[in-house]
């Protein structure tokens, strides 16, 4: 059983991190677009084309299934993709829904953090508006935060500058839920956690997205029995090239020690939201 994981970047590696937990049978290939990333300030067409690209890339690859994880992709892409290619393609989005219901119950607000494209995209404002009845959601880009992350700049006073500096119209005690609209904005949770109040939850749909594909490859016959106690591995491609040296290897093992550091900043409350949130059926 193959499974190819996409994104424009390194973000979606927290996907894979995720589905490596969830379903640690399959191997796995990731294909990372670092060529032409930040997607999130390109237009939906060239999104589309680099995305079509990369997905028939994987399917050349054996894969039998793929995941976007890369919202922007999803955005504009999905459609296209499903229309075309013949294999299970499983999207993400920003999980708007469990935040807000879960926002009720406080009484404060929402803040949807995206990239500039998922931001203004219809399926985002379809989201928002078939679940924000009360009007608590605000959704801020944050561009900058991609480019931070491909540099390996995470935790830096420039990152905590950039963030203070966006969210200066905000008043942060307001906020009780923050979704987290990249995946590449995994790799801050750290750095929200130290600008938003203690109480804050933090929701990337990661769990969502990891049990929504195992549904479907069982669900579809591409999981087996015959896979049970598999154990599976992965291969990292980053713009067609497969990353094999012991240079290259190191950098995305401490990427993914990083993304587990990430993982345990989160809501322990809600892991039962978390099982659903974020796939885009």
């Amino acid at each position: 059983m193959k499974i190819g994981i996409f994104d424009s970047g390194i973000g979606g590696l927290s996907v894979l991190h995720q589905a490596m937990i969830t379903m640690p049978e399959a191997n796995y290939i990731f294909y990372a677009d670092v060529d032409n990333v930040p997607y999130g300030e390109k237009t939906r067409e060239e999104v589309r084309n680099l995305v079509d690209h990369a997905v028939g890339f994987l399917v050349d690859k054996g894969c039998q299934a793929i995941v976007l994880a890369c919202n922007t992709a999803t955005s504009a892409a999905i459609s296209y993709l499903r229309d075309k290619y013949k294999l299970p393609i499983i999207g993400i989005e920003p999980a708007v829904k469990p935040a807000v219901e879960h926002t009720h119950e406080s009484g404060r607000r929402v803040m949807v953090v995206s990239t500039p494209v998922t931001a203004k995209g219809e399926k985002l404002k379809k989201l928002v508006d078939k679940y924000d009845d009360k009007h608590i959601v605000d959704v801020v880009a944050l561009p900058k935060l991609v480019r931070f992350a491909q540099d390996d700049d995470f935790d830096s006073e420039n990152v905590l500058d950039y963030l203070k500096n966006e969210f200066a119209p905000y008043n942060l005690k307001d906020y009780s839920e923050l979704v987290l609209g990249c995946t590449h904005f995994n790799y801050f949770k750290d750095s929200f956690a130290k600008l938003f109040p203690e109480d804050l939850e933090m929701v990337d749909g990661n769990t969502g997205v990891s049990n929504n594909l195992k549904n479907t490859v069982v669900k579809k016959g591409i999981f087996t029995e015959a896979d049970n106690g598999k154990k599976g591995c992965v291969e990292y491609y980053y713009s067609d090239r497969k990353m094999e040296s012991p240079a290259e290897m190191e950098h995305i093992r401490k990427l993914h020690e990083r993304l587990e550091r990430m993982r345990n900043i989160s809501n322990p409350s809600r892991e039962q939201d978390k099982l659903t949130a974020g796939s885009f059926q």
